[in-house]
Protein backbone atom coordinates (compact mmCIF):
# COMPACT_ATOMS: atom_id res chain seq x y z
CA UNK A 1 0.00 0.00 0.00
CA UNK A 2 2.64 2.35 0.63
CA UNK A 3 4.53 1.82 -2.46
CA UNK A 4 1.38 2.48 -4.13
CA UNK A 5 0.77 5.51 -2.56
CA UNK A 6 4.67 6.54 -3.18
CA UNK A 7 3.96 5.73 -7.02
CA UNK A 8 0.94 8.13 -7.25
CA UNK A 9 3.32 10.95 -6.70
CA UNK A 10 4.45 11.74 -10.36
CA UNK A 11 5.08 16.30 -9.27
CA UNK A 12 5.16 18.07 -6.95
CA UNK A 13 3.89 22.08 -6.65
CA UNK A 14 6.05 24.79 -5.72
CA UNK A 15 4.69 27.49 -3.44
CA UNK A 16 6.84 29.93 -4.65
CA UNK A 17 8.93 32.72 -2.67
CA UNK A 18 5.11 34.87 -2.10
CA UNK A 19 1.49 34.06 -2.51
CA UNK A 20 0.87 37.56 -2.66
CA UNK A 21 0.17 38.21 -7.05
CA UNK A 22 0.73 41.70 -6.89
CA UNK A 23 4.24 40.75 -5.67
CA UNK A 24 4.83 38.49 -8.67
CA UNK A 25 5.58 40.46 -11.58
CA UNK A 26 8.01 42.68 -9.59
CA UNK A 27 9.87 40.01 -7.99
CA UNK A 28 9.90 38.61 -11.99
CA UNK A 29 12.11 41.89 -12.86
CA UNK A 30 14.10 42.22 -9.87
CA UNK A 31 15.29 38.35 -9.90
CA UNK A 32 15.42 38.36 -13.74
CA UNK A 33 18.02 41.46 -13.65
CA UNK A 34 19.80 39.52 -10.54
CA UNK A 35 20.42 36.59 -12.79
CA UNK A 36 21.24 38.18 -15.79
CA UNK A 37 24.22 40.28 -13.49
CA UNK A 38 25.03 36.93 -11.90
CA UNK A 39 25.52 35.00 -15.39
CA UNK A 40 27.29 37.78 -16.93
CA UNK A 41 29.86 38.52 -14.52
CA UNK A 42 30.85 35.19 -13.50
CA UNK A 43 30.73 34.34 -17.11
CA UNK A 44 32.93 37.70 -17.50
CA UNK A 45 35.36 36.61 -15.01
CA UNK A 46 35.82 33.10 -16.26
CA UNK A 47 36.72 34.33 -19.75
CA UNK A 48 39.01 37.17 -18.26
CA UNK A 49 41.08 34.32 -16.12
CA UNK A 50 41.25 32.35 -19.74
CA UNK A 51 42.59 35.38 -22.13
CA UNK A 52 45.29 36.68 -19.52
CA UNK A 53 47.91 34.44 -18.72
CA UNK A 54 49.78 36.94 -15.95
CA UNK A 55 45.96 35.57 -14.30
CA UNK A 56 46.97 31.92 -14.72
CA UNK A 57 47.98 31.45 -11.08
CA UNK A 58 46.61 29.17 -8.18
CA UNK A 59 44.87 32.42 -6.73
CA UNK A 60 42.92 33.06 -9.83
CA UNK A 61 42.32 29.01 -10.54
CA UNK A 62 40.68 28.76 -7.90
CA UNK A 63 38.70 31.84 -8.30
CA UNK A 64 37.91 30.09 -11.91
CA UNK A 65 36.47 26.84 -10.22
CA UNK A 66 34.28 29.20 -8.15
CA UNK A 67 32.98 31.39 -10.77
CA UNK A 68 32.49 28.27 -12.48
CA UNK A 69 30.32 26.83 -9.85
CA UNK A 70 28.12 29.87 -8.79
CA UNK A 71 27.19 30.11 -12.92
CA UNK A 72 25.42 27.17 -12.62
CA UNK A 73 24.77 26.87 -8.79
CA UNK A 74 22.43 29.62 -9.75
CA UNK A 75 20.70 27.95 -13.34
CA UNK A 76 19.87 25.02 -10.83
CA UNK A 77 16.85 27.50 -9.31
CA UNK A 78 16.91 30.90 -10.82
CA UNK A 79 15.27 29.76 -14.25
CA UNK A 80 12.74 27.59 -12.47
CA UNK A 81 12.28 30.43 -9.79
CA UNK A 82 11.59 32.62 -13.03
CA UNK A 83 9.07 30.90 -14.46
CA UNK A 84 6.86 29.90 -11.85
CA UNK A 85 6.83 33.72 -11.11
CA UNK A 86 4.55 34.44 -14.42
CA UNK A 87 2.93 30.68 -14.47
CA UNK A 88 -0.58 30.34 -12.43
CA UNK A 89 0.60 26.48 -12.30
CA UNK A 90 4.17 26.11 -10.56
CA UNK A 91 4.56 22.17 -11.13
CA UNK A 92 7.92 20.38 -11.05
CA UNK A 93 7.93 16.22 -12.28
CA UNK A 94 9.40 13.81 -9.31
CA UNK A 95 12.10 13.37 -11.15
CA UNK A 96 13.26 16.66 -11.37
CA UNK A 97 12.60 17.42 -8.04
CA UNK A 98 14.88 15.01 -7.40
CA UNK A 99 17.22 16.10 -10.26
CA UNK A 100 17.32 19.94 -9.04
CA UNK A 101 18.07 19.13 -5.55
CA UNK A 102 20.92 16.71 -6.35
CA UNK A 103 22.96 19.62 -8.12
CA UNK A 104 22.09 22.19 -5.95
CA UNK A 105 23.62 20.09 -2.73
CA UNK A 106 26.82 19.05 -4.66
CA UNK A 107 27.31 22.31 -6.33
CA UNK A 108 27.08 24.32 -3.24
CA UNK A 109 28.71 21.57 -0.86
CA UNK A 110 31.63 21.93 -3.35
CA UNK A 111 31.77 25.52 -3.17
CA UNK A 112 32.44 24.94 0.98
CA UNK A 113 35.30 23.31 0.00
CA UNK A 114 36.72 25.67 -3.04
CA UNK A 115 36.71 28.72 -0.40
CA UNK A 116 38.02 26.49 2.04
CA UNK A 117 41.32 25.67 -0.58
CA UNK A 118 41.31 29.89 -1.45
CA UNK A 119 41.70 30.49 2.61
CA UNK A 120 44.40 27.67 2.22
CA UNK A 121 46.13 29.43 -0.89
CA UNK A 122 45.73 33.11 0.98
CA UNK A 123 47.63 31.52 4.29
CA UNK A 124 50.45 29.37 1.91
CA UNK A 125 51.02 33.03 0.25
CA UNK A 126 50.96 35.27 3.38
CA UNK A 127 52.84 33.07 5.83
CA UNK A 128 54.87 30.63 3.66
CA UNK A 129 56.02 33.24 0.47
CA UNK A 130 59.20 32.03 -0.54
CA UNK A 131 57.81 27.92 -0.36
CA UNK A 132 54.21 29.27 -2.22
CA UNK A 133 55.25 27.86 -5.79
CA UNK A 134 56.50 24.35 -4.70
CA UNK A 135 53.35 24.09 -1.88
CA UNK A 136 51.17 25.37 -4.18
CA UNK A 137 51.93 23.26 -7.48
CA UNK A 138 49.57 22.55 -10.69
CA UNK A 139 49.04 19.09 -9.13
CA UNK A 140 47.88 19.85 -5.40
CA UNK A 141 45.72 22.72 -7.11
CA UNK A 142 44.25 20.43 -9.03
CA UNK A 143 44.13 17.57 -6.43
CA UNK A 144 42.82 20.16 -4.23
CA UNK A 145 39.89 20.88 -6.78
CA UNK A 146 38.86 16.98 -7.68
CA UNK A 147 38.55 16.96 -4.10
CA UNK A 148 36.07 19.54 -3.63
CA UNK A 149 33.88 17.93 -6.42
CA UNK A 150 34.39 14.79 -5.52
CA UNK A 151 32.96 15.72 -1.46
CA UNK A 152 30.03 17.72 -2.99
CA UNK A 153 28.53 15.08 -5.38
CA UNK A 154 29.09 12.39 -3.17
CA UNK A 155 27.51 14.05 0.13
CA UNK A 156 24.76 15.26 -2.60
CA UNK A 157 24.11 11.58 -3.48
CA UNK A 158 23.64 10.64 0.40
CA UNK A 159 21.15 13.48 0.86
CA UNK A 160 18.86 12.56 -1.79
CA UNK A 161 19.77 8.75 -1.57
CA UNK A 162 17.79 9.60 1.70
CA UNK A 163 15.09 11.83 0.14
CA UNK A 164 14.42 8.97 -2.62
CA UNK A 165 13.34 6.30 0.22
CA UNK A 166 10.78 8.57 1.44
CA UNK A 167 7.07 8.30 0.51
CA UNK A 168 5.36 10.90 -0.23
CA UNK A 169 1.44 10.20 0.57
CA UNK A 170 0.00 13.57 2.57
CA UNK A 171 0.38 16.21 -0.18
CA UNK A 172 2.93 17.49 -3.06
CA UNK A 173 2.82 21.21 -2.15
CA UNK A 174 6.25 22.21 -1.41
CA UNK A 175 6.05 25.39 0.70
CA UNK A 176 9.36 26.42 -1.78
CA UNK A 177 10.35 27.94 -4.54
CA UNK A 178 12.91 25.19 -5.33
CA UNK A 179 13.33 21.86 -4.16
CA UNK A 180 15.45 22.20 -0.58
CA UNK A 181 15.56 19.06 1.88
CA UNK A 182 13.47 20.47 5.10
CA UNK A 183 10.32 21.16 2.72
CA UNK A 184 10.98 18.25 1.14
CA UNK A 185 10.81 15.89 4.25
CA UNK A 186 7.59 18.27 5.61
CA UNK A 187 5.55 15.98 2.90
CA UNK A 188 6.68 13.00 3.90
CA UNK A 189 4.08 10.37 5.40
CA UNK A 190 6.98 8.56 6.91
CA UNK A 191 9.39 8.79 9.71
CA UNK A 192 11.91 11.70 8.57
CA UNK A 193 14.73 11.45 11.50
CA UNK A 194 17.07 8.94 10.17
CA UNK A 195 17.18 12.24 7.22
CA UNK A 196 17.47 14.56 9.68
CA UNK A 197 20.38 13.26 11.57
CA UNK A 198 21.97 12.29 7.96
CA UNK A 199 21.33 15.88 7.17
CA UNK A 200 22.51 17.38 10.51
CA UNK A 201 26.19 15.57 10.33
CA UNK A 202 26.93 15.81 6.74
CA UNK A 203 25.75 19.25 6.71
CA UNK A 204 27.65 19.83 9.69
CA UNK A 205 30.58 18.68 8.96
CA UNK A 206 30.59 20.40 5.84
CA UNK A 207 30.16 23.64 7.55
CA UNK A 208 32.12 22.99 10.90
CA UNK A 209 35.38 21.52 9.27
CA UNK A 210 35.79 24.22 6.78
CA UNK A 211 34.96 26.81 9.31
CA UNK A 212 37.68 25.91 11.09
CA UNK A 213 40.10 25.38 8.96
CA UNK A 214 39.08 28.52 7.49
CA UNK A 215 39.57 30.40 10.70
CA UNK A 216 42.77 28.70 11.55
CA UNK A 217 44.15 29.65 8.55
CA UNK A 218 43.28 33.02 9.24
CA UNK A 219 44.63 33.23 12.65
CA UNK A 220 48.15 32.53 11.01
CA UNK A 221 47.71 35.20 8.00
CA UNK A 222 46.48 37.88 10.85
CA UNK A 223 49.48 36.56 13.07
CA UNK A 224 51.61 37.53 9.77
CA UNK A 225 50.12 40.51 8.87
CA UNK A 226 50.46 42.35 12.50
CA UNK A 227 54.31 41.46 11.47
CA UNK A 228 54.65 43.16 8.50
CA UNK A 229 56.50 46.71 9.99
CA UNK A 230 55.33 48.62 6.58
CA UNK A 231 51.82 50.28 6.36
CA UNK A 232 51.70 49.75 2.97
CA UNK A 233 52.76 45.66 2.73
CA UNK A 234 49.94 45.60 5.69
CA UNK A 235 47.20 47.25 3.73
CA UNK A 236 47.98 45.35 0.96
CA UNK A 237 47.67 42.53 2.73
CA UNK A 238 44.54 43.02 3.59
CA UNK A 239 43.00 44.10 1.15
CA UNK A 240 44.09 40.61 -0.67
CA UNK A 241 42.07 38.85 2.00
CA UNK A 242 39.00 41.31 2.58
CA UNK A 243 37.10 40.00 -0.83
CA UNK A 244 37.14 36.23 0.62
CA UNK A 245 36.67 36.79 4.24
CA UNK A 246 32.85 38.50 2.66
CA UNK A 247 32.20 35.82 0.42
CA UNK A 248 33.03 33.53 3.19
CA UNK A 249 30.85 35.02 5.92
CA UNK A 250 27.81 35.63 3.42
CA UNK A 251 27.87 32.02 2.05
CA UNK A 252 28.79 30.41 5.45
CA UNK A 253 26.35 32.35 7.51
CA UNK A 254 23.25 32.07 5.35
CA UNK A 255 23.73 28.40 4.69
CA UNK A 256 24.38 27.43 8.76
CA UNK A 257 21.46 29.77 9.49
CA UNK A 258 19.41 27.25 7.48
CA UNK A 259 20.62 23.81 7.84
CA UNK A 260 22.08 23.24 11.18
CA UNK A 261 19.03 24.40 13.21
CA UNK A 262 15.90 21.82 13.65
CA UNK A 263 13.36 22.35 10.79
CA UNK A 264 10.26 23.52 12.35
CA UNK A 265 6.84 25.09 9.50
CA UNK A 266 7.59 27.93 10.86
CA UNK A 267 11.20 27.77 10.36
CA UNK A 268 10.86 27.36 6.66
CA UNK A 269 9.16 30.85 5.87
CA UNK A 270 12.30 32.07 7.42
CA UNK A 271 14.39 29.54 5.20
CA UNK A 272 13.30 31.09 1.82
CA UNK A 273 14.62 34.32 2.62
CA UNK A 274 17.99 32.06 4.09
CA UNK A 275 18.34 30.70 0.59
CA UNK A 276 17.61 33.63 -1.64
CA UNK A 277 21.21 34.87 0.30
CA UNK A 278 23.30 31.58 -0.68
CA UNK A 279 20.82 31.00 -3.65
CA UNK A 280 21.08 34.17 -5.47
CA UNK A 281 23.06 37.25 -4.07
CA UNK A 282 26.32 35.15 -2.78
CA UNK A 283 26.74 34.10 -6.87
CA UNK A 284 25.75 37.40 -7.78
CA UNK A 285 28.49 39.12 -5.36
CA UNK A 286 31.20 37.19 -6.12
CA UNK A 287 32.51 38.21 -8.90
CA UNK A 288 31.80 42.06 -8.12
CA UNK A 289 33.80 41.37 -4.87
CA UNK A 290 36.81 40.04 -6.37
CA UNK A 291 36.54 41.85 -9.64
CA UNK A 292 36.10 45.54 -7.94
CA UNK A 293 38.39 44.80 -5.49
CA UNK A 294 40.85 43.40 -7.32
CA UNK A 295 43.92 45.28 -9.28
CA UNK A 296 44.82 42.41 -11.30
CA UNK A 297 41.25 41.74 -12.30
CA UNK A 298 41.03 45.49 -13.15
CA UNK A 299 44.16 45.56 -15.27
CA UNK A 300 43.19 42.27 -17.23
CA UNK A 301 39.32 43.74 -17.93
CA UNK A 302 41.17 47.00 -19.38
CA UNK A 303 43.75 45.01 -21.62
CA UNK A 304 41.25 42.78 -23.29
CA UNK A 305 38.84 45.88 -23.66
CA UNK A 306 41.84 47.44 -25.44
CA UNK A 307 42.45 44.47 -27.87
CA UNK A 308 38.63 43.67 -28.45
CA UNK A 309 38.82 47.32 -29.76
CA UNK A 310 41.10 47.59 -32.00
Amino acid sequence: MALENASLVTEFILMGLTSQPELQIPLFLVFLMTYMITTLGNFALILLIILNSHLHTPMYFFLFNLSCIDFCYCSVVTPKMLINFVLKKNDISYEGCMAQFYFFASLGISEFYVLTAMAYDRYVAICNPLMYNIVMSPKVCCNLMLASYLVGFSDAMIHTGGLLRLIFCDGNTINHYFCDFFPLLQLSCTSTFVNEIQMFIVAGKNIIVPTLIIFISYGFILSSILKIRSTEGRSKAFSTCSSHIIALSLFFGSCAYMYLKPSTPGSLDQGKISSVFYNIVVPMMNPLIYSLRNKDVKIALKKTLTKRKF
